[in-house]
């Protein structure tokens, strides 16, 4: 069995730098907190899962037996990101005039969409939110039974002056539950603590919900709150443990507060013991919102010429703890660097059947697995891929340096090299595609000629090429021959 490094990462919940543990040795658990499919997702919202596919695949190379569970909201995830405004979904149905089902179906295909276009792997299971609605139900009831719930204007809501402590993550009182709650929008004067949070709507709560279902709480059909939809679907598929859950900071509250509060009080202990989230993106307006209208999604990057991947690097090169600007001037400068990556890649012998250099192999592979180990240094992990290029060993061991860390890092870059090396082929055989063959022979004649430094020569094949009616143009790959 293939020993597991020490991995330590930033934990939200502790506020430190901790070593990753698992509930059952070798094995992990891991929840990452999916999309709400009323719109497109813009690159702000892929940058953090970008990092949470790499923080899986490195789980993955580094010898864990990973099972991955992300949700897809459906269905009760309001405006507010706390519990006031419109059902999310019913915003999107209502904008493109299309029922719910058509939106979450549309928008949901939209999304692995653009995620398969950045090499995001699709978790092991992907669960829509309206699955599991006797799920919730039974949760809610059992918060209920405990004393953790009540019932107040029609809804349920969870009771946070039971908990000992709300505010886990630490940074966050009662003031800042107006994160997220927008202009216009009233404070809901049903709940006992302005903390406590809904478990169960019922449908008279907001205009027009498109979904809702029976419930032995009230006689009016209702529909779950958005929190209650992530615990439930971790339990399902990872059971009463989860080792590590994942998403954007902007989820650290309310939501992951939220999910931690109804998690422990159903289950009666520690729920999950690490949590990982990933900064903002902005750009020179600040952070990147669906809000503002107007946002950049990977069909917009692609549409202005970008390759995906390279907005792929343009992530990697930063930690998923700082908040990264972007600018298309930094994505230029990604292309760049990706670009000359891939040169230099294709200027190796891919036909090298040498043996590998089992030693340079294991100290090049130690320094990406400690970069990675420590904190998720995705900047620093891919400096060793310029390592590996530099590296006094054969090409068949840096080829597969190279396949083991795109593994992890997912650039694609033995495949793009691939290509150029096939285009700069098929540039060189039509290079003299219809010219004779003595005009082809003085040509190259010359070039070896000016590589010997003898420019009197190459300048006498010149000339004599000129006679026949052809002229030697010097680029920067190699002579072209224009007919006069």
């Amino acid at each position: 069995m293939k020993e597991i490094p020490q991995i330590r990462l930033y934990n939200s919940y502790t506020r430190r730098k901790d070593l990753l543990t698992t509930h059952e040795p070798g094995k992990l658990g891991m929840y990452t907190c999916g999309p709400t499919v009323y719109h497109y997702a813009h690159i702000g919202n892929l940058r953090s899962y970008i990092m949470e596919d790499v923080l899986e695949k490195f789980f993955r190379y580094a010898g864990y037996d990973v099972k991955r569970v992300m949700n897809v909201t459906d269905v009760g995830h309001l405006t507010s990101d706390a519990d006031e405004g419109e059902d999310k979904m019913i915003k999107g149905a209502k904008r493109e005039h299309k029922t719910v089902m058509e939106i979450a179906k549309f928008y949901t295909d939209a999304f692995f969409s653009d995620c398969a276009k950045l090499n995001i792997r699709t978790p092991d299971v992907v669960e829509p939110a309206t699955n599991l609605i006797p799920e919730y139900i039974n949760m809610v009831q059992v918060l209920l039974d405990k004393g953790y719930a009540y019932k107040a204007g029609g809804n349920v809501y969870f009771d946070t002056s039971k908990l000992d402590r709300y505010y886990v993550f630490g940074e966050h009182d009662e003031e800042d539950l107006a994160v997220g709650v927008r202009e216009g929008v009233e404070e809901d004067a049903n709940k006992k603590n302005k903390a406590d949070f809904v478990l169960w709507f019922t449908q008279s709560k907001f205009e027009d919900q498109a979904l809702k279902w029976e419930s032995p709480f009230f006689d009016e059909m209702g529909y779950p709150g958005w929190h209650i939809e992530c615990s439930c679907i971790s339990m399902k598929h990872l059971g009463e443990y989860c080792d590590i859950h994942c998403g954007g900071v902007d989820n650290m509250f309310p939501h992951h507060t939220n999910e931690i509060a109804q998690s422990e009080a159903y289950l009666g202990h520690e729920w999950c013991t690490q949590w990982f989230h990933v900064a903002h993106l902005n750009d020179e307006t600040g952070k990147m919102s669906k809000s503002k209208g107007e946002f950049l999604t990977v069909s917009l990057l692609e549409e202005k010429g970008y390759n995906p991947l390279v907005y792929r690097l343009f992530c990697l090169q930063s930690h998923y703890r700082k908040n990264l600007v972007f600018s298309f001037e930094a994505l230029d400068n990604a292309t760049q660097q990706y670009e000359k990556l891939v040169q230099k890649i294709a200027q190796l012998n891919f036909d090298d059947k040498s043996e590998i250099d089992k030693e340079t192999f294991d100290k090049l592979n130690d320094k990406f697995v400690k970069n990675l180990a420590i904190d998720l240094n995705t900047a620093n992990a891919v400096s060793v891929l310029y390592d590996v290029l530099k590296a006094n060993t054969n090409d068949a061991t840096k080829l597969c340096l190279l396949e083991h860390f795109d593994y992890v890092l997912s650039l694609d870059l033995r495949k793009a090299a691939e290509k150029l090396k096939k285009e700069q082929a098929e540039r060189e055989a039509n290079r003299y595609a219809g010219i004779p063959e003595e005009v082809v022979a003085m040509v190259e004649e010359r070039a070896a000629a000016k590589k010997a430094k003898d420019f009197a020569k190459a300048d006498e094949l010149r000339d004599k090429v000129k006679a026949l009616g052809y002229t030697i143009k010097d680029t920067p790959q190699g002579a072209e021959i224009v007919k006069d």
